[in-house]
């Protein structure tokens, strides 16, 4: 029996749709991983659609069957090439194709079924998707799913540049983080505007002084009930193996450390941290996070190319240095990289 299959003899309303915002590297790992012990919720780890999107107009027009046919394949073929695997999950494209057919045509509806049906299974309630880069494509979500509610999880913009600095899952050059912090909060600050009424926001450092209260928040906002055993996050086997697979998780089956709140002291040199404070000015004002410098930064033509060389410089180390020192991480990573440079190789040829 297929995914779709068990979904389909639940008989039961869909889940609500919840997705988590605006960039990742923000804790939210700790949130999903804590929200999952609550069986009315189901959060599996993301595909991070965005990684497909420049993909998407290789497809052409996707009334065409044919194609839209194709796109679902690729799709499921992306969930299947998934760093973490989704307990359960056997996709049939055809099922899924069936199910979407006369819907709204979108490479996020496609998506979005997966989560669904996903979600079914567990006999969730609510299903939320960690893929925070969707946030410059939710406006079309939230046109999708009248019903989706959007998680808004804010972090200190020095301390999250300085996490980004370090994964390679994003640059490595303060520069490029901080714009890209920027851009997120800007699309995120526009769903806030449009959709009041269906965002939650809460700050990361909120939820490492006090895990309860926020939890409690975020429960009451997707309409489930609150459960003591959310704050063990020992209860979680996600957690553990996931620590396992990749330095990026290893801290998440402890529970938080509030010292590392300020820990971007030490990883930021001054001009960093005034970098960042003059281009996330208007965000940390709004957020409450005071300014340690002056925020006057000046920025001149030559630091965006400079920025982008060491950044790629810096980053084909890090790949270097990760096949070295956890090579299950590296070829699982690698892996997915590869099978959308197939899919992308195989759209250009068949056009």
């Amino acid at each position: 029996m297929t995914v779709t299959d068990k979904a389909v003899s639940t008989g039961n309303a869909r889940p609500r749709p919840v997705l988590m915002i605006p960039l990742r590297r923000c804790g939210s790992h700790a949130l999903r991983l804590r929200l999952n012990l609550n069986p009315r919720f189901y959060s599996p780890y993301p595909l991070h659609i965005a990684d497909f999107m420049p993909i998407v107009p290789l497809y052409g027009d996707i009334a065409d069957d044919n194609a839209y046919f194709r796109m679902v394949v690729d799709i499921v073929g992306l969930q299947a090439a998934s760093i973490v695997k989704w307990p359960g999950s056997a996709f049939d494209p055809i099922d899924i194709f069936e199910r979407v057919r006369h819907e709204p045509r979108s490479v996020h509806r496609i998506t979005w079924e997966l989560l669904l049906c996903t979600a079914e299974q567990q006999q969730a309630q609510v299903v939320m998707d960690k893929s925070l880069d969707d946030v410059h494509y939710a406006h079309e979500l939230m046109q999708l799913f009248p019903d989706m509610r959007l998680l808004n999880v804010v972090r200190d913009p020095r301390a999250q540049v300085a996490s980004m600095n370090r994964a390679i899952i994003h640059d490595f050059d303060t520069l490029i983080n901080a714009r890209t912090w920027v851009a997120a909060h800007r699309a995120a600050q526009s769903l806030i505007e449009r959709y009041p009424e269906r965002v939650l926001t809460i700050r990361y450092e909120d939820f490492l002084l006090d895990e309860e209260t926020t939890l409690r928040q975020i429960c009451n906002f997707f309409d489930i009930e609150f459960l003591d055993k959310m704050l063990d996050i020992s209860e979680s086997k996600e957690a553990r193996q996931i620590s396992k697979m990749s330095a990026l998780w290893s801290s998440n089956c402890f529970s938080p450390i509030t010292s590392n709140i300020d820990k971007f002291k030490g990883q930021l040199k001054h001009h960093e941290v005034e970098m960042i404070e003059t281009l996330a000015k208007e965000f940390m004002l709004r957020y409450g996070y005071e300014p340690m410098t002056e925020a006057n930064f000046t920025f001149d033509a030559h630091m965006s190319v400079a920025a982008t060389e060491r950044s790629v410089e810096a980053k084909e180390l890090a790949w270097r240095e990760l096949e070295q020192e956890n090579f299950q991480d590296y070829i699982l990573r690698q892996y997915r990289a590869d099978y959308l440079a197939s899919v992308r190789n195989r759209l250009e040829r068949s056009r």
